[in-house]
Parts: C-alpha cells; sequence; structure tokens
C-alpha cells in the first residue's frame, strides 16, 4: 500500500487564503467580502493587496450574502468568508433565494466547520452544513482535505459558473497532497488500491482514513482509500468501480451523519448496487467545548473509530 507522510501541518483555512491571494493577482473580477472575521479567513494579504475590491460588511451575514448576489450581476466573481455556522445555518434563507434560485456565481466559503473547531463549543460548530447546501438545487458542495487541496480548490472554483459552498477548517493538520495535484471539481482521487473494503473520505477524515488502513494493513486487511473533496456532484463512478471490487464500504467524514457524504453513497449504492456500509460521523448529535483531538475522539471521528467501522462492514459482507 502506498505510503502518505507529511512533512508539516498546516489548517486548511490558510490554505484558502492563499489561494484567493493568488486570485487576486490573476483574476481580476475576483473580488472578496467577510463578516467581520479576516484574521480568522487568512484575508489579509488580499486586502492589503486589493483593498478597492475587498468589502467588509461587518457581523450582518444576510446582507454579505446579498451583496454578493448583486455583485455577480455586474460580472464580479464574490467570495464570501465566515464561520460555517454563519455561512450557512444563519443565512439559509439568502443563500436559497438570492443565490441558488436564480444560479448566482457566488462562493461561499466557510471555515472553521466540523468539531475541529473546537474550545468554541457547540453554539459555533455545525455539523449540518454540508446536508443544507447538498439540498439546494445547483449548488456545488466541496470540503477538500488539507492546506494543498484547499487552495486548489479555491483557484478551481474561480473558474467555475455557478453557486459553490467550500468547507474547510480551523485546526493545522497535515499537508500530504502533492501541491501541483490537478484539482476537478466532482472528480474523487484514489489515494491506496485494496481488496477488502473501500474507505471514502472527505476533510479531514481523509488523512484519518489514510492512518486507519496503515493499522489495517499490518493485521491483514487491504483497504482501499478514496478522496472525495467534492461532495456534490458525487463521483459515483469511483465508488462504485472500487465496490465492485471490495464489496463493502465505510464513509468518513467530520459532520452528522444525517445528510451528509454517507447518505449521498447510501442513495448511490441503494440505486446501483446495494452494499453493506457503515458511517463515521457523528450520530445526530451537538458537539461540545474541547481541543480538537479530544472532540473528534469522543464523537468516533478519528482513525480508531474508522478502523472499527470497517472490521464491522467485513464482517456484514
Amino acid at each position: 500500500m502506498k505510503k502518505y507522510t507529511y512533512t508539516e501541518k498546516k489548517d486548511t483555512r490558510s490554505g484558502f487564503g492563499d489561494g484567493l491571494t493568488e486570485l487576486g493577482r490573476t483574476n481580476p473580477n475576483v473580488v472578496a467580502l467577510c463578516a467581520d472575521l479576516i484574521g480568522s479567513l487568512k484575508m489579509d494579504q488580499f486586502i492589503k493587496e486589493n483593498p478597492e475590491r475587498f468589502f467588509q460588511v461587518g457581523i450582518a451575514e444576510a446582507n454579505m450574502i446579498g451583496i454578493a448576489a448583486g455583485l455577480t450581476i455586474g460580472g464580479k466573481i464574490p467570495f464570501t468568508g465566515t464561520f460555517a455556522n454563519f455561512s450557512t445555518g444563519r443565512v439559509y434563507d439568502q443563500i436559497r433565494q438570492s443565490v441558488a434560485y436564480s444560479g448566482k456565481n457566488v462562493k461561499v466559503c466557510a471555515s472553521h466547520a466540523g468539531v475541529t473547531l473546537g474550545e468554541d463549543g457547540a453554539t459555533h460548530q455545525i455539523l449540518e452544513d454540508i446536508g443544507l447546501m447538498k439540498m439546494l438545487p445547483g449548488m456545488t458542495v466541496i470540503n477538500p482535505c488539507d492546506y494543498n487541496q484547499t487552495k486548489a480548490a479555491t483557484l478551481a472554483i474561480a473558474d467555475f459558473e455557478g453557486p459553490v459552498y467550500l468547507r474547510f477548517g480551523r485546526p493545522k493538520v497535515p499537508v500530504f497532497m502533492p501541491d501541483d495535484a490537478k484539482f476537478e471539481i466532482g472528480k474523487g482521487i484514489q489515494l491506496t488500491e485494496g481488496t477488502d473494503v473501500t474507505i471514502v473520505a472527505t476533510g479531514h477524515l481523509v488523512w484519518e482514513s489514510l492512518q486507519a488502513a496503515e493499522q489495517l494493513e499490518a493485521e491483514g486487511i487491504s483497504a482501499e482509500v478514496i478522496n472525495i473533496h467534492t461532495i456534490k456532484p458525487l463521483d459515483e463512478e469511483i465508488i462504485l468501480k472500487s465496490i465492485a471490487k471490495t464489496g463493502c464500504i465505510v464513509t468518513a467524514e467530520e459532520h452528522n451523519k444525517l445528510g451528509g457524504l454517507g447518505e449521498s453513497v447510501a442513495r448511490t449504492l441503494a440505486l446501483n448496487t446495494p452494499t453493506p456500509q457503515e458511517f463515521v460521523a457523528t450520530n445526530d448529535t451537538f458537539g461540545e467545548s474541547g481541543t480538537p483531538a479530544q472532540l473528534m475522539a469522543k464523537y468516533g471521528l478519528d482513525a480508531d473509530a474508522v478502523v472499527k467501522a470497517v472490521k464491522k462492514v467485513i464482517s456484514r459482507k
């Protein structure tokens, strides 16, 4: 099995910030809006280089979405930035009516997603946002796994016509994807080859799944790990091809098991080839305050949880 290693840890939000800065230098139509969280969204350098293309709306997220929708009419490509909780739950009506319904070219960019927001607790963590966004007609939903992939995704969505939800996180996590890897919206990436089980993971759970695959290999279990960075549209082909070989699947995500990647995969299986599936996700619960590592362990979102799910699903084959 191919081994993935890393030499540094970086937060995925910095990948967004660096991607946005690069877009500021290469695409004159890109503009940015923020709801009083410039530092948290790593927008500082973009603002320094492009002050006339930045709009600080303050703690008024609904207004931010409305302004962004309006900017698209003049040909601008607006990137909105705030925490995932406020990017989706607080402004769902505005995204639905002003962006999705009319197909506006707004990029809703959301940091601090999931429980790894950490010590700020349940009121600021969100585990429902993927479900909220994927249910909107025409909305593309992207959840990259590390700094490099988040930067690549940020660059890619600027060239994509239509509304996009881009989800990323707060903590520093391993950087393991190549910095020159092509990012293709809607196309999963097979990271390892395996014959006993398919592990389909997104976001922070991709690295955890790779660690789980190494543990499983030591126990004689061959796991195929697939990085699903685009949850909608889902790359059904790569999933169905893999399970035709392995016969069972585990989905892994930092999100509620209701409404997330796992349910999208389950629908694909039900419509094509019913297959044993286990879910690594939060179990219909809110989070709480704690360090990211503590919360990932408590809510069953780490490599050990993936290993347990794999053993369970294999027993069901």
